[in-house]
């Protein structure tokens, strides 16, 4: 079995769920398999946004983002179903389960993909076995269809899970990029935005190809150190490992939402400003975190984008601390265009237990006369209560989540 893996270097898998909310709807009731199926935040509202969609609705035309309207008109038998966010945290937890039965070096990105490192778990059978009967195990005990890419790193495993779906598995080596990877045009490209490919194919790189043989110099200038990262990229050079720990690193938590329509009313805007803040407030609450920054973003009615930010000289947790920053943020930027999304975030973010760390807890009796952390440690019994220094324990949060609920499903990964 070991001539199937490498002597040196990885074999990395990046496990895709399909259409994963429509999926799991369809795994809860099968009478929907088959059928035109959309998952949207306000199904009667008639401006209400698309999350995701299933094949046969993609079929029709019907793309995540689009108003409910649009979708509709392009496929008038639409079934629209709200998302059901317990529900699909549950599915993602046991299918990450099966991908940590195999092995312990699993990283999850979101809540319906994942990469896995199997170097080295021959007892499993060859990496194309271990992909069958994953997928097959994936099907048979959740009803869910998946897509696994194959490769020596992380970035061709996650282009390889997208060249074939549904339940495709697709290998690319090194050696196959030439004639796998380089054809695809430049915005099939992990990693390129739509801004990005406009500034590449306005210097003539088209394909995927053309990057990896373009002037690194000219990349450098124009991206700075992101341009050589792609470069080395579209080249199969990714030297990021699968790092399970990394589920665990927050430095920002945030809600954004669109709009229904683009508006100017500030009674909705503040309404909405609102509702972003307790989303936030959530969240910290769930990571016993606290921040130190507040950050805004607005965008307008023509995609033009603005983020604003304040440092404040001290941590902040509850909602009415983030909304006062934030609508002195808004009053401050806001240009009196019409709105299409919001977003607060709050950064520089650490969970509560470290901020203890921080008051330097093994020399505390050594440096007990230093007045000044007297008087840190009184400030903080206050704002979070007398024993800083042990960590709370997690609060049940059964409230839906927005925008951020991608995010969230990885805390409950951990538990």
């Amino acid at each position: 079995m070991s001539q199937w893996y490498p002597k040196k270097g990885s074999v990395i898998f990046h496990v895709d769920m399909n259409s994963f909310y429509a999926s799991v709807e369809m795994a809860y009731d099968p009478k929907l398999k088959g059928k035109p199926l959309a998952i949207a935040g306000n199904p009667e509202e008639r401006k209400g946004i698309v999350v995701t969609s299933s094949y046969e609705a993609r079929a029709k035309g019907v793309k995540t983002t689009m108003q409910l309207w649009q979708a509709r008109k392009l496929c008038p038998e639409l079934i629209v179903l709200r998302p059901n966010f317990d529900r699909y945290r549950t599915a993602s937890k046991e299918m990450f389960q099966m991908l940590a039965d195999i092995t312990p070096y699993v990283q999850p990105v979101s809540i319906d993909e994942g990469y896995m490192d199997v170097t080295g778990t021959e007892q499993h059978g060859s990496p194309i076995e271990i992909a069958q009967n994953l997928q097959q195990r994936i099907s048979d005990e959740l009803d869910l269809p998946s897509s696994i890419g194959i490769a020596p790193n992380k970035f061709l495993a996650k282009m390889a899970s997208d060249m074939k779906k549904p339940m495709g598995i697709t290998i690319l080596r090194k050696r196959d990029i030439s004639e796998k990877l380089w054809p695809l045009p430049i915005e099939d490209m992990y990693g390129v935005g739509n801004k990005t490919a406009e500034k590449l194919r306005g210097i003539d790189i088209k394909t995927i190809g053309d990057l990896a043989k373009g002037d690194t110099y000219q990349l450098k200038q124009i991206f700075g150190i992101n341009g050589e990262r792609l470069q080395n990229r579209a080249d199969g050079i990714d030297m990021r490992p699968v790092d399970p720990d990394a589920v665990h690193e927050f430095k920002s938590i945030g809600s954004s939402q669109t709009l229904a329509a683009d508006t100017t009313d500030e009674a909705e805007i503040r309404n909405l400003m609102n509702l972003l803040t307790e989303n936030v407030e959530r969240r910290m609450k769930r990571k016993q975190a606290v921040g130190q920054s507040v950050q805004i973003m607005i965008r307008y009615h023509d995609r033009k984008t603005i983020t604003r930010s304040k440092k404040l000289p001290y941590f902040i947790e509850h909602k009415a601390d983030i909304l006062y920053v934030a609508n002195e943020l808004f009053r401050k930027h806001w240009d009196l265009e019409p709105i299409r999304l919001l977003g607060i975030t709050v950064q520089d973010v650490d969970e509560k237990h470290n901020i203890a760390k921080q008051l330097d807890l093994f020399t505390y009796e050594k440096e007990a006369e230093k007045e000044k952390l007297y008087e840190t440690i009184d400030e903080l019994s206050q704002k979070y209560g007398k024993n800083t220094f042990k960590q709370l324990q997690n609060d049940d949060d059964h409230d839906q989540p927005r925008t951020s609920f991608q995010k969230d499903f990885l805390d409950d990964f951990t538990k």
